[in-house]
């Protein structure tokens, strides 16, 4: 069987360099083609400690889709960024999966949409590791007995977006499931957190994070907390190689990682 190919964009980035030693160590992908702003010439193997792999970085998506052909895209850059990857790799018949977080609700039903119409597989999730993914689900799950509930995600101080694309994402799951906070006052303070889908969520960005979320629900004389952390980057690695098998035999996109997992309803 023919192995897939694989194209990273935003390769020479922390996240990127973990997609690239990831998929090299795959026995049925194959990378063809890395893609970055930065380290424009150089060789992807050598700018992730993997030695030559004979792949030189790319400035452009298009460039590197004419001379390396892939499957999929796996791309982890910026928000404005990403929109313009994937729609590139739609136009050239590229299925795609994404987790870069921030892009406008309006631009993902774009990508969606033109996706779905070229009839191309594509991912985009909020969190590709595992047990994030099973801390969101067992949220929804806990919603239904006890709403009353706020978020706390806590992130490394790099992190561009607040709330998390997590955070956002757990407080829709959990508000569709009856979930909700404490409803605002006029005068609430700031120290409250913002309301997302009616669930408050609160921002800690501080070195030494990776990515945390904790989830609190309280009842009559009970508190339950459902907590998911991150040590280290290569806890998503797991969730990006599924999402690049599962794609390829999708027809059209989808919106988080559960719903390849069969956590979607």
């Amino acid at each position: 069987m023919p192995k897939i190919r694989v194209m990273v964009t935003g390769a020479c980035g922390k996240m990127g360099r973990e997609v690239v030693k990831a998929v090299s160590a795959q026995q049925d992908m194959q990378l063809v083609g890395a893609v970055d702003r930065t380290g424009c010439g150089d060789d992807i193997g050598r700018v992730c400690g993997l030695g030559e792999l004979g792949i030189k970085v790319l400035p452009t998506v298009d460039e590197a889709i004419k001379s390396a052909k892939p499957d999929v895209m796996v791309d982890f850059t910026v928000a404005e960024a990403a929109a313009a990857n994937v729609e590139r790799a739609i136009a050239n018949g590229v299925r795609w999966v994404v987790g870069t977080t921030g892009m406008p609700r309006a631009t993902i039903d774009e990508l969606v949409d033109r996706s779905k119409q070229a009839g191309l597989g594509g991912l985009l999730a909020p969190n590709f590791a595992i047990g994030a993914v099973l801390m969101m689900h067992m949220c929804r799950i806990a919603a239904r007995y006890m709403p009353d509930c706020e978020i706390i995600e806590l992130h490394h101080d790099k992190k561009l977006d607040a709330p998390s694309g997590t955070a956002k994402a757990t407080a829709a799951l959990v508000a569709a499931s009856g979930g909700h906070s404490r409803p605002s006052a006029d005068d609430e303070p700031a120290a409250r957190g913002e309301a997302f889908d009616g669930v408050r969520v609160h921002s800690v960005r501080l070195q030494g994070l990776v990515a945390h979320q904790e989830v609190i629900f309280g009842g009559l004389g009970q508190v339950l907390a459902i907590r998911h952390d991150s040590l280290g980057r290569e806890s998503f690695m797991p969730g990006v190689v599924l999402a690049v098998r599962k794609v390829m035999d999708l027809d059209g996109p989808v919106i988080g990682l559960d719903k390849l997992m069969g956590l979607d309803s």
